[in-house]
């Protein structure tokens, strides 16, 4: 599937730059000795923190893989996390004004590969420079960092959905795997954001939203909300 194992290739890239650090540090210390016996004495300390740090890095950078639904008139959740806000607002720059948002919150805790949540082809991928407040805030989208991907939908014709990925106070970079006339599936993966996050998903008014706040979703499998009738 596309994209698949990119996730875990980020994390093992971060733990070896830093086992490549620690060594370096040990090292360092031996050869120099301007801090004594100390640091040689520190060596398992900090093998052991290291160790654990690695644990975690896998276990954030863990990438499962979706299995979306074949329901068709759907969207399928952009990200894995717990839904905080359902509203509407003005997205004038991809979906020309009014629009349906559905945000959520990605803990430290939660998978940070991000998904297609509906088939088509990206006309926009967009990266704007910004704050790092703490994306628990529902309208950190206005402040922060953040990279908007366009949809140009291929199940209805006209329609554009859009996804707004958005750094957060510890998150500092997102990584987008999808450019600008690229055709996507629904549940694809198209983007990673590194440690806590948000994603909106806009989508058109006469969609029916099947989540509710408070609610946890899964990436590229959830039913978001389904096209009205």
């Amino acid at each position: 599937m596309k994209h698949a194992g990119k996730a875990t290739r980020a994390g093992l890239r971060l733990i070896y730059l830093s086992l490549v650090w620690v060594l370096g540090l040990v090292f360092a210390g031996i050869l120099a000795r301007l801090l004594g016996g100390f640091l040689v004495g520190a060596v398992g300390i900090l093998m052991g923190v290291w160790f654990l740090f690695g644990l975690f890095t896998i276990y954030f950078f863990r990438d499962p893989r979706p299995r979306p639904p074949a329901t068709v008139g759907v969207l399928l959740a952009p990200a894995h996390g717990k839904v905080d806000a359902i509203d509407e607002i003005d997205e004038p720059s991809f979906l020309g004004g009014r629009c349906r948002r559905i945000s959520t919150f990605l803990s430290v805790f939660d998978v940070h590969v991000q998904y297609a949540p509906v088939a088509g082809r990206v006309v926009l991928c967009r990266h704007t420079r910004g704050q790092f407040v703490n994306a628990l805030r529902a309208d950190s989208a206005r402040f922060n960092e953040n990279v908007l991907v366009g949809i140009q939908s291929d199940e209805r014709e006209g329609e554009r959905i859009g996804v707004r990925l958005i750094a957060g106070l510890i998150a500092r970079r997102i990584i987008p795997w999808t450019a600008e006339g690229e055709i996507v599936a629904r549940g694809e993966r198209i983007s990673l954001i590194q440690f806590g996050s948000r994603v909106d998903l806009y989508l058109p008014l006469d969609y029916e939203v099947t989540v509710r706040e408070g609610d946890r979703v899964r990436g590229g499998e959830t039913v978001m909300a389904r096209r009205a009738r």
